[in-house]
C-alpha cells in the first residue's frame, strides 16, 4: 500500500509540474528537482517515513502550480497537506520577505517538514554547483549559498547525515 501510495504522489507531481523546466542551461524538466529531494531524504537522509516522501514530492506543487492545499488533502492526507503547508512560501509575498521569513520559521517546523526543507536546500545547493541558472551572476549563487546557510541553520539536529553533505558544500565556499 505505501508503495502504491508513493508512486500515486510521484505521478501527480509529475502531471502537475509537466510544462515546467529548471532554470539550468539546459533547462532540466522541473519533476527532476522534487523526485531527487525524495531521493535524497530516502538514500542520503535514510528516510522511509512514507509521509515525509510524499511531502517532498508534492513540496513545490502549491506553490508553482494550480494545485491547492483542499487538492493536497483530499488526495494524500492531512498530514501531508501539512507537511507541504509548511514548507511552501506565499508567493504573495515579495521575494526579500519569503526568503526573510524561510530564514526567521524554520527553527518552527516540524521534524517532517525540517527534513524536506534540508533535503531541497542540498538538491538545490548541488544544482548550483553543477550548473549556474540562467541569468545568474556569480555573486547571485554565493549570495543564495548563504542564505541557504542562514536557513539551515535553523533546521540544525534534524537528520546529522544530511546536515553533514550540506556543511561539506558551506565549507567548499567558506561559509562555516
Amino acid at each position: 500500500m505505501d508503495l502504491q501510495l508513493l508512486v500515486s504522489t510521484a505521478n501527480f507531481a509529475a502531471i502537475k509540474h509537466k510544462d515546467q523546466r529548471r532554470k539550468d542551461p539546459d533547462q532540466t524538466p522541473y519533476i527532476n528537482h522534487p523526485i531527487g529531494v525524495a531521493e535524497i531524504l530516502s538514500k542520503e537522509g535514510n528516510v522511509s517515513d512514507i509521509e515525509v516522501l510524499q511531502g517532498a514530492l508534492l513540496h513545490d506543487t502549491v506553490e508553482d502550480t494550480e494545485t491547492t492545499f483542499e487538492e493536497i488533502e483530499e488526495l494524500f492526507g492531512s498530514n501531508v497537506r501539512g507537511i507541504v503547508a509548511e514548507v511552501t512560501d506565499d508567493k504573495g509575498l515579495p521575494k526579500q520577505e519569503r526568503k526573510r521569513l524561510q530564514v526567521v520559521n524554520a527553527p518552527k517546523k516540524s521534524k517532517k517538514a525540517k527534513l524536506v526543507k534540508l533535503a531541497d536546500k542540498l538538491y538545490n545547493l548541488r544544482d548550483l554547483n553543477r550548473s549556474t541558472p540562467s541569468g545568474w551572476s556569480q555573486e547571485r549563487v554565493e549570495e543564495y549559498f548563504q542564505w541557504a546557510a542562514n536557513v539551515v541553520q535553523g533546521l540544525r539536529g534534524t537528520n546529522e547525515a544530511l546536515e553533514k553533505e550540506l556543511d561539506k558544500l558551506f565549507k567548499e565556499r567558506n561559509i562555516i
